[in-house]
């Protein structure tokens, strides 16, 4: 990365909304590392498992639409302090009371939405910083805190066998107390913000065609990053009996690919288009996930498989958001709010869905199936667009970032 880009922008205040990022993902991520640990100890079907660990999703998809709100109203950082707040509170609550009930663990869940809700607080604190041609960089490097679900995936399963998954509640409450201090002292808002937007805009957003098709291709990207990552442990968990630290170990290597290719997908966006990008991103997962639905016999080659389909999903995060603020530029705090929302909301129908089909068929590979028809119908869409994408607001004339 040239100096230019280390100018350009306030590296500390970047620095700060990867950090808040990343331990929000992790803790929004906690109860998938934990599901086959929860779901043994509350009697949970393959079913209610898939939508315990899907209900964050759901919940951070929605709160994004209100974290994005306040960052309008108030600031990106002031948003970011209140959201970290009810995330402590709510652990220490779950650590101190306990979780013994389905329903408990659910409402856990809505709770810890606010952590996934992080992603409408980070990205607009990072990306106002910056000017359009350094935007892929920014915004892969601020987004790359996704790479809190590794954490969650290696370290969550151990801490439960060794001292009981309550506990693992308490123990997450360590780095979320530093990252609170971190983020207080070092994050900045940008000098210059966009003005607070009414709710009206948001639904002046959604009357754009636009706005829908960068949802549709997010919910895709990012929906399948946080849906596969909610529904790894419990797949290799049944399909190949893996142990929940195994099973977890081999989750965080399929996160870890997509966490590390989102910066340098924003990268690759930058130097050859988002367009171009996103479209090589799709084919790759797409076959990947497709592969896998024939029930591999061997848990490595499935990993292999997940880990690559998992590198392109990671990559076309990182396009997608080299793309918004191009076309999105006044409306960034919105868009980030609603194409975040979509993409919680896709990891929710994945995650839930990937329970809900194997309770009732015995595996999943309807639903991989399924996922990787979404990706092929999201390569035709973009494919359709890219000509006038690239003829307006994409257009050498409007901007100086490659689309």
């Amino acid at each position: 990365m040239n100096t230019s880009f280390w100018k350009a922008g306030h590296a500390p205040t970047l620095f700060a909304a990867f950090l808040y990022f990343d331990l929000s993902f992790m803790v929004w991520y906690l109860l998938g590392p934990l599901a086959v640990q929860i779901a043994t100890d509350l009697e949970l079907n393959a079913q209610q498992r898939g939508l315990m660990v899907a209900t964050p999703i759901l919940a951070g998809a929605v709160l994004r639409l209100l974290m994005g709100f306040l960052c309008d109203r108030l600031s990106p950082k002031t948003a970011g302090l209140l959201g970290q707040v009810v995330v402590i509170v709510a652990l220490f609550c779950a650590w101190q009371i306990g979780i013994g009930s389905y329903e408990q663990a659910l409402l856990l869940g809505l709770f810890l939405g606010f952590a996934g809700a992080a992603f409408a607080v980070a990205l607009p604190l990072a990306s106002q910083w910056y000017p359009p041609q350094h935007q892929g960089k920014a915004m892969g490097i601020a987004g790359a805190g996704n790479s809190g679900t590794v954490l969650a995936a290696l370290f969550a399963p151990g801490l439960a066998a060794l001292s009981g998954w309550q506990n693992v509640f308490g123990w997450a409450l360590i780095p979320l107390l530093a990252t609170l201090v971190i983020f207080a002292l070092v994050a900045r808002n940008a000098p210059e913000r966009p003005k607070p937007k009414a709710f009206g805009d948001y639904l002046k957003a959604l009357g754009d065609r636009d706005s829908w098709w960068f949802m549709f291709f997010y919910s895709v990207t990012f929906g399948g990053f946080i849906g596969l990552a909610s529904a790894l442990p419990g797949y290799f968990s049944d399909q190949y009996g893996l142990n929940p630290v195994t099973a977890g170990y081999y989750t965080a290597a399929c996160v870890f690919a997509g966490s590390l290719l989102r910066p340098l997908g924003g990268a690759l966006a930058d130097r050859i288009g988002g367009i171009r990008t996103l479209l090589m991103m799709y084919t790759i997962a797409s076959l990947c996930i497709a592969v896998v639905g024939f029930n591999l016999p061997s848990s490595t080659a499935a990993l292999a498989l997940f880990v690559a389909a998992m590198l392109g999903l990671g990559a076309g995060n990182g396009a997608v958001f080299q793309l918004v603020p191009q076309r999105f530029r006044r409306e960034i705090g919105v868009m980030t709010g609603l194409i975040g929302m979509a993409g919680g909301i896709g990891g929710f129908f994945l995650a839930a869905g990937l329970g809900t089909i194997k309770q009732h068929t015995g595996d999943y590979q309807l639903g991989l199936w399924l996922f990787a028809s979404l990706g092929v119908l999201a390569w035709i869409g973009l494919h359709g667009v890219k000509q006038r994408w690239r003829t307006t607001w994409g257009s050498a004339a409007v901007t100086a970032a490659r689309v």
